[in-house]
């Protein structure tokens, strides 16, 4: 683990950090005289991307004990180096985060469908933790649990790092009972409700996950028909597990592909920054009993499907 950050955060992220590798006797790439400058290791341990002459230019590259690090600086095994990333322009996701609730332990927000949980990739600033963080003064404020960035609804969060175990615990027992909602075709010869039983495999770098044939049952979805509107099925999903998307694999897999899904049944060219056809697939109620106090807690969210497209969020608030 590095020593403790010399750089504040910036927008509710910790600064980046890197370490150069310890002395080695058997590899020469980690003695002083491997290279030229501190500068010269960093322009070849960064991404393309980095421009690390321009960052030492600017003093935005920092050691362990706060110093800037210039441009002639020597190569050191094990030295720890910090900085803050270049962002790119994120347009605004539209839609509000509405909070449900917030105590000392948990906050519970509603969030917009295209809004990231977590920074990541692409979207960083326009994420729930970063905007959270900073909206709410809380920067300790992380997730307790997946949401992908085209679902809506309730995300659980823990206030400061104190309280993650507890509440990551019941969420790895599946003592959380989550309850999503979803808007997809009807099948008049499909009989409901149905329990889908199989294995999800979702590989890096591949867009859509795979269910594997055979192989021992890691998913479990409870499928019902709870409505109907305008010619479309409200279904009522009932996770078992917490496969990587799990609710559109199964029911792409029924013949009754959610709508609005970009990914199933076929990977579809969207830009990452269209917000114009949201996914129609609502994380709508978790119940589950306190950890920490054995209070029974439900919470349940503010939106409906159809899910439409929202005015960009108020600056001064993110509740509503």
């Amino acid at each position: 683990m590095p020593p403790r950050s010399p750089l504040p955060p910036r927008h509710g992220l910790g600064a980046a950090w890197v370490r150069t590798p310890d002395r080695d006797r058997t590899r020469p790439e980690t003695w002083p005289d491997a290279w030229p400058s501190l500068a010269a290791w960093l322009r070849a341990r960064l991404p393309e991307v980095v421009d690390v002459d321009a960052m030492v230019a600017d003093g935005r590259f920092v050691t362990e004990d706060g110093r800037v690090v210039g441009a002639a600086d020597p190569y050191r095994p094990h030295a720890f180096v910090w900085f803050h990333r270049d962002l790119r322009p994120e347009p605004e996701v539209p839609g509000r985060i509405h909070v449900v609730h917030r105590d000392e332990r948990l906050v519970v927000v509603d969030k917009p469908p295209f809004l990231s949980s977590i920074p990541r990739g692409r979207h960083v600033l326009q994420s729930v933790v970063v905007r959270l963080r900073t909206e709410l003064d809380l920067p300790e404020l992380s997730p307790l649990h997946r949401l992908d960035r085209v679902t809506s609804g309730l995300l659980m969060l823990a206030t400061e790092q104190r309280w993650r175990g507890a509440y990551q615990t019941a969420f790895e027992r599946r003592a959380v009972t989550k309850t999503y909602r979803a808007l997809a075709p009807l099948r008049p010869d499909l009989d409901l409700p149905v329990v889908v039983r199989n294995h999800i495999r979702k590989d890096r770098g591949d867009w859509q996950a795979q269910v594997v044939p055979d192989a021992p049952v890691n998913a479990e979805t409870l499928v019902e028909l709870e409505d109907e509107v305008d010619g479309l099925g409200v279904y009522r999903l009932s996770p078992r597990t917490g496969r990587t998307h799990q609710l559109r694999l199964h029911l792409h897999g029924l013949g009754i592909p959610i709508v609005g899904d970009p990914l199933y049944p076929r990977v579809r060219d969207v830009d990452v920054d269209d917000f114009a056809e949201p996914l129609q697939l609502l994380a709508a109620d978790l119940a589950f009993t306190d950890p920490v106090d054995g209070v029974e807690r439900e919470f349940r969210s503010v939106r409906t499907l159809p899910l439409r497209v929202e005015d960009p969020p108020a600056r001064d608030t993110v509740g509503g």
